[in-house]
């Protein structure tokens, strides 16, 4: 490793090493990469025999029991594209971006609603237009979504991500455009302005930077406590966050402005999330509480394995500490949540909190299946690159 690695020294990166007798964790190996992208294509063949129409409309039950129908560039199906693009990356089989391209055209590589949309759920959608774009720059790929975020930088307002799921929404599609349009520093500096607003100003910051972990919202800033008196830190809500900083980091060049402090959060995460991964290699849905429906739970243990591996691969965390866990989270999940058919159990559906959309279990079918398997694709795909088979 290099004394000075994006600007931080070796001693910096040492300090994150957290000791195995406080992660309770045991060596493990990576499994082989045949083995992994094989439980990957299982999981992604499931879903795309389920949704044979990639255009085709979600309908779900709201809180109230009543069919709700959307149309499927919203949020939870953009995050599984993204999982889907990581998995064409390492695995690159034309069939995956066939399925991202029909999605994309039946969407007319719009964001969902109007183009003057500032919801970052509905911008989304834009992250894979992106990618398609690099694959195939084809105008109309990209068109849309740049004149939305161009709406958005023209704006005077920094304050659209009030919830800290925004982050990864929206943020990595300014990344994005700021590569591509190298020439506009506009991307780089709205991007920072809309996410510092949410980690510092929003309900007072939603970054606590004593315990370096998120709260979800303003609603569940202090004195909102979690039964047993702790802060609620939703494990979903932080795995968000901490994706998003990593997709952030793996876009944008090295001298970009405002890398550092985007890897320097990124680290006080890791060092903050390593030692509250359960036994069973998961971590709970209240970071912080055991005992607040207290049970494995995918989405934010794939992507605290997503974002650990990259920063195993990329060399700013140290593999021999940070290694053993992720390892023994993937092969939880493998264990404990992969259906031999390939459907993923203990998913927690769509909320914002540890209460909502419970109980999580292995059978249970969430409200939205598509963003779970998004995150489990995010994880393996970095996963498969520490693999040595």
């Amino acid at each position: 490793m290099n004394k000075q690695i994006f600007g931080f020294s070796r001693l910096a990166l040492l300090g994150l090493a957290v000791t195995a007798s406080t992660l309770t964790v045991h060596a493990q190996q990576v499994p082989a990469k045949k083995k992994i992208l094989a439980d990957m294509e299982l999981a992604n063949n499931y879903f795309m025999q389920k949704w044979p129409d990639a255009g085709a409309p979600v309908t779900v039950k709201n809180a109230q029991g009543v069919p709700v129908t959307r149309s499927s560039e919203l949020w939870t199906r953009a995050v599984y594209y993204e999982g889907l693009m990581a998995l064409y990356q390492v695995d690159p089989q034309k069939k995956f971006v066939d399925y991202a391209i029909d999605w994309s055209e039946k969407h007319k590589w719009s964001p969902r609603g109007a183009v003057d949309t500032k919801n970052a759920d509905n911008q989304c959608c834009g992250q894979t237009y992106i990618d398609l774009y690099n694959l195939d720059p084809k105008p109309e790929r990209i068109e849309n979504i740049k004149k939305c975020m161009d709406l958005v930088i023209a704006s005077e307002k920094n304050s659209d991500w009030t919830w800290v799921d925004a982050i990864q929404m929206g943020m990595p599609i300014f990344a994005k455009l700021g590569v591509i349009y190298k020439d506009n520093p506009q991307y780089f500096e709205k991007m920072y302005a809309m996410y510092n607003h949410t980690k510092t100003i929003e309900g007072g910051g939603l970054y606590n930077t004593t315990e370096h972990l998120w709260w979800r919202d303003k609603d569940f800033v202090p004195p909102y406590k979690e039964p047993n008196g702790a802060n609620c830190y939703w494990s979903r809500g932080n795995g968000w966050v901490y994706a998003a900083l990593v997709r952030v980091l793996s876009i944008i060049p090295k001298n970009a402005p405002h890398r550092a402090e985007y890897l320097q959060t990124y680290l006080e995460m890791t060092k903050a999330i390593a030692p509250l991964q359960r036994t069973d290699g998961y971590w709970n849905v209240s970071l912080k509480d055991s005992t607040h429906f207290g049970g494995k739970e995918l989405t934010g243990t794939a992507l605290f394995v997503y974002g650990m591996a990259w920063g195993i691969n990329n060399g700013v965390i140290e593999k021999k500490t940070y290694q053993p866990i992720i390892v023994k989270a993937w092969n939880a999940m493998a264990k404990y949540s992969l259906h031999p058919e390939g459907f993923l159990g203990y998913v927690q559906g769509t909320g914002k909190e540890p209460k909502d959309s419970q109980p999580v279990t292995y059978t249970h079918i969430p409200d939205f299946e598509d963003y779970g398997l998004g995150c489990y694709l995010l994880a393996g795909s970095e996963l498969s690159k520490l693999s040595k088979k």
